[in-house]
């Protein structure tokens, strides 16, 4: 069993590793309305990726014999300023949560909780993954401008992102 303190951060993390899907699906929804069908089916695996995660959270609570909760979740927004907008959104939002599962760490080091720890080097090494792959996608929006044929050459490349097992 975790200490309470540690149950009641993972539970929070719990709710905004939800949070971001609820995000991811809402860039989704924005995507397609914006005929971004790419980017659309893009954000659609990061809602997946992000269940994910919560998921293990959550299934880990009840590993260490503690409670896991079902958070209530805030309304992401809706629309977006283009692409860049949207992928820039992205990328502060990842970097917000690399900085929640670094405090995490942070937390089960000053309760010594190795198996929590250890648990959560997973989700360290995942964070720089998200960010890297944001700010590659951001990279190519700056160097392709409002270039329209370039957009869609994007786009249909985004629509390319395959799902990855257990994540």
């Amino acid at each position: 069993m975790i200490s309470k303190k540690l149950e009641e951060a993972l539970n929070e993390q719990i709710r905004e590793e939800f949070y971001s899907a609820s995000y991811y699906l809402s860039i989704s929804a924005w995507a397609s309305s914006q005929d971004y069908n790419g980017t659309a089916s893009f954000f659609m695996i990061q809602v997946q990726e992000e269940v994910g995660h919560a998921m293990k959270m959550f299934n880990f609570l009840f590993d260490v014999e503690s409670r896991a909760i079902v958070p209530a979740l805030d309304q992401p927004p809706a629309d977006f300023d283009g692409l860049e907008d949207a992928f820039q959104k992205t990328l502060k939002h990842e970097k917000y949560i690399t900085g929640r599962i670094h405090k995490l760490v942070a937390l089960a080091r000053e309760e010594n909780d190795y198996a929590m720890e250890n648990f959560l080097q997973w989700f360290v090494t995942e964070q720089v993954e998200e960010e890297a792959n944001m700010n590659k996608v951001l990279a190519q929006i700056k160097m392709i401008g409002g270039d329209a044929r370039a957009v869609f050459m994007l786009d249909r490349e985004l629509g390319q992102r395959q799902a990855f097992g257990g994540e």
